[in-house]
């Protein structure tokens, strides 16, 4: 793209922010936008998490099996509320047929690649960029309550190990240890070496205020209430102060792009997962490094000067009420795989958030193909904050059109139309 673009970016969570932060950096004249707060949705509360072990889809098989045996118990791990809606219907349907070997096989190495430049670019931000988020790279252990869990982990992890991630088996005398003394009644273990972990909320305010330095505009409590089109151009974007203009439109409004892209008469597979973290003050014998609960679902991080625990994938449209039996089920498969890891804890905060989620597991990413001038970004489902700055990047690549640094094919906003 010739000279240096204006682009409005809507939605000031992980990818919008990322996203916001490297078009700047590539001198574009960047407006962000926000309905709420910078940082307000589901980048908030989540479990902090940076994990190329996520790089197997959400969409995988045996997933359809488990989830039929989940999805009407409220208090599983994947839950579906009951009711009429033809957009849920048609995900479901759209999620089974995504369920092959050949998806897994395919997408783990788009996911990888966007894992481990997000990595990258976590250790730059942090480093050099020297931004405080509570970085820290120690690797995650997943553990595992029974020996059939431990055999399926065993299963991921050779599927991982095909596309480069490393993971180790540990035995159950070790667990404690790798720990530092934390109790637990696994059975056993993977540890894979390159993850890492942060404070959510504390990465999104820090790179956003490191955006507004560099020439980034951010505008909060700023609803997007209609868009003007002209032609094959989203000619501009209609808020309560008035109508904005710019050469390109991000869309990267997470859970809400569906209703964004409305406007545009596109329609966007997203559905809203619903997901909890308890969040307490992190006490003196807290677990060295984060812990997935592995057939429960639930994350263990520690993060900063806090302990949170969160999971749950909840499909219940856009409802941000928090349903107590969802978050007792977290804190129950604490207990369980970790007895006492709750003793005398001082609880901070409890939380709801809705992470967009597509049918076969992998962000919609790329120019619409009906807009010259919009790109979309939305739909990363749990790992919005662990693929974030690999996204923004690529979000910047294509407004600019450089070549990604990466195949985003599998990631094209149509693919599903």
């Amino acid at each position: 793209m010739a000279g240096k673009p204006s682009v409005i970016v809507i939605g000031a969570g992980s990818i919008g922010v990322c996203s916001a932060y490297f078009l700047a950096r590539k001198g574009a004249k960047v407006t962000l936008l926000d309905r709420g707060d910078v940082c307000s949705g589901s980048s908030w509360g989540n479990a902090g998490l940076v994990v190329p072990s996520h790089s197997v889809p959400l969409a995988a098989p045996g997933v359809i099996w488990q989830g039929l045996r989940w999805m009407l118990n409220p208090q599983s791990p994947f839950y579906i509320k009951p009711r009429l809606s033809w957009d849920l219907a048609t995900w479901l349907w759209r999620f089974r047929a995504a369920c092959t070997e050949e998806h897994v096989s395919r997408a783990s190495v788009v996911l990888r690649d966007v894992s481990l430049k997000s990595i990258e670019l976590f250790d730059i931000l942090a480093a050099k960029e020297e931004l405080d988020f509570s970085y820290e790279r120690k690797g995650m252990l997943l553990l595992y309550a029974t020996e059939e869990g431990l055999q399926a982990g065993r299963h991921e992890a050779g599927t991982l190990r095909k596309v480069g991630i490393a993971a180790s088996e540990v035995d159950r005398a070790s667990l404690g240890e790798r720990m530092g003394g934390v109790r637990t009644n696994a059975v056993g273990g993977m540890y894979y070496e390159n993850e890492a972990h942060l404070v959510p909320s504390d990465f999104v305010h820090a790179l956003a205020n490191r955006a507004r330095s560099i020439g980034v505009e951010v505008r909060t409590e700023t609803e997007v209430q209609g868009i003007e089109m002209r032609g094959r151009k989203v000619a501009g974007v209609k808020t309560k102060a008035g109508m904005l203009e710019a050469d390109e439109v991000v869309l990267a409004a997470g859970s809400w792009s569906p209703g964004v892209a409305k406007a545009l008469k596109l329609r966007l597979p997203i559905q809203p997962a619903k997901g909890y973290s308890i969040t307490y003050e992190k006490p003196a014998n807290a677990p060295r490094l984060p812990l997935m609960l592995a057939e429960a679902k639930a994350a263990v991080t520690p993060m900063g000067n806090m302990l949170r625990f969160a999971g749950t994938l909840e499909l219940a449209g856009m409802d941000l009420s928090i349903n107590q039996r969802r978050v007792d089920a977290i804190l129950l498969a604490a207990d369980r795989y970790l007895p006492g890891i709750r003793d005398g804890l001082r609880h901070v905060r409890t939380w709801a958030g809705l992470r967009p989620t597509t049918p076969d597991g992998l962000a919609l990413l790329g120019r619409s193909t009906a807009f010259d001038n919009l790109t979309i970004a939305a739909g990363h489902a749990m790992i919005g904050i662990s693929t974030g700055p690999a996204s923004g990047l690529l979000v910047s690549q294509v407004v600019t059109g450089e070549k990604p640094f990466t195949d985003i094919a599998m990631l094209d906003p149509q693919r599903f139309t």
